[in-house]
């Protein structure tokens, strides 16, 4: 009976990992163990006598499922689960990567690339952790009035300038950003996010997921005058640990979250969803 949310970055709370404070990652997690199969290494799906795998053991888009009981967080039973379902990856991912990752200081200057709803995460972290100004890069203009609405100051699409956007973002801001995040996951958008951060102190937050085995190709000068370039996992949060807090800040209105859902569908137009957001929509 209790409300629970799935988290795709289990804590098995034992790992080196789970022991260290400083640490969100554990081994147990998919990028350590395949998470097609569930840890005993059976699958408990099948469709007319077809096996089918699980997806990171959470399987979302199943009315019953079974998951290890370290992937799972016990959250208030007041918080609607048609919206506080948004804190078990997209949400948190965005707002622990500005808050967590990147550590963004008050008075501080953000440059976001790719304001889909990860993206409009990081914009709501930006602001909740005081920056002063608040980019919103995006090719889709149509996402740009919604990020102004979470707190962008600025709104830019690359399409309408001659030059590469981090000589554009350079020039805004005088020496680039403090903070730079890529929400979008292509190899040219992490090295522009990387070059319209400070060359000095500039810290960029890799949150976007590139296609597996891909390769990025940087001018090492990039980090040599001193850059960081660091990636984030779930926003850097110990799901297990950090959910309770998250649902509890929601509850007490400290983020909007709901205003991140522009549809809402039942289960069997799931594959309309899709659409949706391919379509940037």
């Amino acid at each position: 009976g209790d409300k629970v949310i799935p988290i795709p970055l289990p804590h098995c709370g034992e790992c080196s990992f789970c022991l260290n404070p400083e640490s969100n990652y554990c081994l147990k997690c998919h990028l350590s163990e395949s998470q097609s199969l569930l840890p005993d290494k059976t699958s408990r799906f099948t469709c007319k006598g077809k096996q089918i795998h699980h997806f990171l053991w959470v399987s979302t888009f199943a009315e019953y499922t079974v998951i290890p009981e370290y992937v799972v967080a016990k959250i208030d039973a007041a918080a609607p689960l048609d919206k506080v379902c948004l804190l078990g990856c997209g949400f948190s991912t965005g707002y622990g990567a500005a808050i967590n990752t990147a550590k963004v200081k008050p008075g501080s200057t953000c440059a976001i690339f790719g304001v889909g709803g990860v993206g409009l995460s990081v914009v709501m972290g930006c602001k909740a952790a005081g920056a002063s100004r608040i980019i919103a890069v995006d090719i889709n203009k149509d996402k740009l009035a919604k990020a102004k609405e979470l707190g962008a100051t600025d709104c830019i699409s690359p399409r309408d300038f001659k030059k590469p956007i981090q000589e554009v973002l350079t020039e805004m801001t005088g020496h680039g950003v403090d903070y730079s995040f890529e929400v979008i996951g292509h190899a040219d958008t992490m090295i522009a996010a990387l070059a319209s951060c400070n060359m000095n102190t500039g810290i960029c937050v890799m949150v976007g997921e590139l296609p597996s085995g891909s390769m990025l190709s940087i001018d090492p000068m990039l980090l040599l005058s001193g850059r960081t370039w660091k990636g984030t996992l779930l926003g850097g949060w110990k799901m297990r640990e950090s959910m309770t807090k998250l649902v509890s800040s929601y509850l007490e209105k400290k983020f909007n979250s709901d205003l991140l859902i522009t549809h809402t569908l039942p289960i069997a137009q799931v594959n309309d969803g899709f659409e949706l957001l391919r379509a940037g929509k």
